[in-house]
């Protein structure tokens, strides 16, 4: 039996209203009366998430697990505890926001209590309208000197735009970090060697669950790894042609159809 299930958030478990539908609240309670853990896998942090942990019935539970930061943190939901942490050093963090600061990007850095935003724009301030952050109007982050990050982002609506960045970056740089995309509007950094992937490694690890027993759920590049890492990788219907080249399963269902309910029905109930 399959009894840990990692899975992607934003297009993935939930809506385009940010929801989980009632029916894969229902069918993921029944997993876990069957014993499985399910597991949301991020890459927002535990304290931008309280809405759907609401939803799972997973707030200030023991044996409730989240993966954050696309692998910076795994947490357990009573505490909240971190279980893992990866975190990214200020130089690495220092020389991201200075790169970045010469493109048209909006600009996240994340702590584990709070998410900072620079150079925002209308369409990133719309966009993070239900989701906990602080927004900056300057471009000084020393006060992160003292404090923990984990992973930073730069965002534009142009994919392309995007990857432009990715090419543009000096390979030292490059090669330090680990980066990911998502939500197609965001190019995600971390160091290198964090990824959901290694994160949900170290879950089952700390559940002493085999890997032989994972599934994991996304649809966007900041899920490749875990996909590949996991027994089972799924990707909804929604996915991108990279990752459902990569899965081993492609749901019929998109996200704003319960996708997850049906991976859920199929492979444990």
């Amino acid at each position: 039996m399959y009894r840990l299930i990692a899975c992607d958030l934003d297009e993935t478990l939930l809506d385009k209203q940010r929801h989980v539908s009632p029916k894969t609240q229902v069918i993921i309670k029944q997993a876990e009366a069957k014993g499985a853990v399910f597991t949301p896998a991020t890459g927002r942090g535990f304290h931008s998430i309280k809405q759907t942990l609401n939803e799972l019935d997973a707030v200030n539970k023991a044996n409730h697990y989240m993966i954050g930061f696309n692998g910076g943190v795994v947490v357990e939901s009573q505490g909240p505890k971190i279980i893992k942490e990866f975190p990214m050093s200020f130089e690495l963090l220092s020389q991201l926001f200075e790169f970045g600061s010469n493109y048209d990007v909006a600009i996240h850095l994340y702590t584990f209590e709070q998410t900072y935003l620079y150079h925002s724009n209308p369409d990133e301030d719309a966009y993070l309208s239900t989701i906990p952050h602080e927004k900056r109007m300057d471009d000084d982050f020393s006060f992160l000197k003292k404090q923990t990050c984990y992973k930073a982002l730069f965002q534009n609506l142009d994919r392309c735009y995007l990857e432009n960045i990715e090419q543009e970056m000096p390979a030292e740089l490059r090669e330090a970090l680990e980066i990911s995309y998502s939500s197609n509007r965001y190019i995600e950094f971390n160091p290198k060697g964090v990824n959901k992937g290694m994160a949900l490694k170290s879950l089952a690890t700390h559940l002493a669950i085999p890997m032989s027993e994972t599934i994991a759920i996304g649809d966007n590049t900041n899920d490749l790894s875990m996909i590949q890492t996991a027994a089972l990788g799924v990707a909804v219907a929604n996915a991108i042609p990279e990752i459902k080249k990569a899965a081993q399963y492609i749901t019929k269902a998109g996200h704003e159809n319960s996708a997850v309910a049906e991976v859920i029905e199929k492979f444990i109930l």
